[in-house]
């Protein structure tokens, strides 16, 4: 697709198609079949999250808590805010009493929370699965990012063994990192961890630390290895006691992610769907691939596996093959040696209750994300709708911005039997962007139904009023209430998630254990002011 690609576009609803256009207008929609939202499906505290680029085209992390009332109004929390080439890192600012949320019958709704930081007025657009989840991205012109928004278990105490995921960036570049850790008495704890800086890998370290919940005034979760990262400090907010919050706060770095319960030290065996971001060579194109990755009970990565890549703007035309195997290198620990695999070699792996942690260890690029659990094969529902969520970089900005902005997406849509979807997306795009809502995705947008659990979905010929004028996207089915997926445009570069809603809260009991239905593929595709050529 093309930059700002402007067609007119068939209106599906006339009243809101008027409505679409910049700002932060309230979103409005299609209701799901299933029964509409409203703000009442907004209740209790919520830990939210959202990572990305800020207005000047830095990484930045935020991450806290709200309470939300049930009837539009947010009476209390607090949020950590990490942008260290901007400002200092603040912990636990207060989020004010005079902030608000609402939420349209589609799902999307918008939390305004006035803060003390120095982002002032923070706009977080979200898309509800139900009232105890959501995926966000923020939504004023401070930055651009995406992330989660999750219900809060009181009471929690971090117990047992978790695997971890963070990514962000440090003073020399991209930095993302996998491990595990076992808690101890007073929260102290012991395992492994593996770094990716650029294309630097530090492998298989000894770790060391502790875990102290917040958020907290003096964030104290600690992560500590015998590396050159030395000690980073993280505050640590639990969803529950299967899955954690991590953001770096200590001013050396933005890493930020999550930690799930690592229920079981072995490896999946079956077909596993996966999505990766990231950059890879020297020169860190921007990169994401997804597909399925076969395993057997022998340390085998068969060659029934499966890749689909976008490089810098040019994707694979059809799925590449690869092969390999796996080793335990470690409690928890496996490494992945590939034959066949675009733009990697060697991966190392930590299972953990959402799925399988994986990042790129052969110092040729910086990919990370997660292979979901084998589950069964299926296609879009009609009359169902689904949230979603994209996030990553426009290669096609680059001549004429001077840079590759990050853009990040929240959309509802509806399918129908037809094969065509119909719903309104909302865009946010970071340097030199302005939010855009109640984008209408046509009415010639469609999908076309899985064939070994790989799918697409494109607007056509129906461009839509974003950066990037509409989208084409492979996607793979996990569960039935979870599919990932990726865009192959060569204008854009993209990852994301799409997740069937219930405002009943029915629909995703199947999958929320371990709360892998929710779970964002880790990236580390941001904003650069320098974006490197193409071949």
């Amino acid at each position: 697709m093309s930059l700002r690609n402007h067609f007119v576009v068939p209106v599906i609803f006339s009243a809101l198609a008027l409505l679409a256009g910049c700002g932060s207008s309230s979103p409005t929609g299609t209701a799901p079949p299933t029964g509409g939202f409203t703000n009442s499906n907004l209740n209790g505290t919520y830990v939210f999250s959202v990572s990305g680029t800020d207005v000047n085209g830095n990484p930045y992390a935020m991450a806290g808590t709200l309470t939300a009332n049930g009837s539009g109004g947010i009476t209390g929390g607090a949020v950590d805010l990490n942008d260290p080439a901007s400002f200092s890192a603040v912990a636990n600012a207060p989020i004010g009493s005079n902030s608000s949320y609402t939420v349209g019958a589609d799902g999307r709704g918008e939390a305004t929370l006035n803060t003390t930081t120095p982002f002032g007025k923070i706009i977080l657009r979200f898309v509800l699965q139900d009232s105890s989840h959501g995926l966000a991205s923020q939504f004023d012109q401070n930055a651009s990012g995406s992330g989660t928004l999750d219900l809060q278990t009181s009471g929690t105490t971090p117990s047992g063994t978790y695997a971890f995921s963070l990514f962000g960036a440090n003073a020399t570049g991209d930095l993302a990192t996998v491990g595990n850790f076992t808690v101890g008495s007073s929260g102290s704890i012991s395992g492994l961890q593996d770094f990716t800086n650029n294309t630097l890998n530090y492998a298989n370290l000894a770790l060391s630390g502790q875990v102290v919940l917040g958020p907290s005034s003096t964030p104290s979760t600690t992560l500590t290895t015998n590396s050159g990262f030395a000690t980073l400090t993280f505050d640590a907010i639990a969803v529950d006691a299967t899955h954690l919050k991590f953001i770096e706060m200590d001013g050396t770095g933005t890493l930020s992610g999550d930690a799930y319960s690592q229920t079981s030290s072995s490896m999946p065996v079956g077909t596993l769907p996966f999505a990766l971001g990231g950059a890879i060579s020297s020169s860190l194109v921007p990169t994401v691939a997804g597909g399925f990755l076969v395993t057997d009970n022998n340390g085998n990565i068969t060659n029934a596996s499966s890749e689909d890549v976008n490089e810098g703007g040019t994707a694979s035309t059809a799925p590449l093959t690869f092969s390999g195997s796996y080793a335990a290198s470690g409690t928890g620990r496996f490494v992945f040696t590939l034959s066949g695999f675009q733009g990697a070699s060697q991966f190392v792996a930590y299972p953990s209750s959402a799925g399988l942690f994986l990042l790129q260890s052969d110092g040729s690029g910086i990919l990370s994300g997660i292979a979901y659990p084998a589950q069964t094969s299926t296609t879009f529902t009609s009359g169902q709708g689904y949230g979603f969520n994209l996030s990553g970089t426009n290669v096609g900005a680059a001549a004429s911005f001077g840079f590759t902005p990050e853009v990040d997406n929240i959309a509802e849509f509806t399918a129908a039997s037809s094969g065509t979807l119909t719903g309104y997306l909302d865009e946010n795009f970071a340097p030199g962007g302005a939010p855009s809502s109640n984008i209408n995705l046509g009415t010639t947008s469609s999908f076309a139904a899985p064939a070994g659990g790989r799918g697409q979905i494109t607007t056509g010929n129906n461009a839509i009023n974003t950066l990037n004028g509409g989208f084409l996207l492979t996607y793979y089915t996990v569960d039935g209430t979870t599919i990932p997926f990726i865009e192959m445009d060569s204008g854009q570069v993209a990852l994301g998630v799409m997740v069937v809603q219930s405002a009943s809260g029915s629909a995703g009991a199947m999958a929320k254990a371990g709360g892998k239905h929710l779970y964002v593929p880790l990236h580390s595709l941001r904003a650069r002011k320098a974006p490197a050529k193409q071949k």
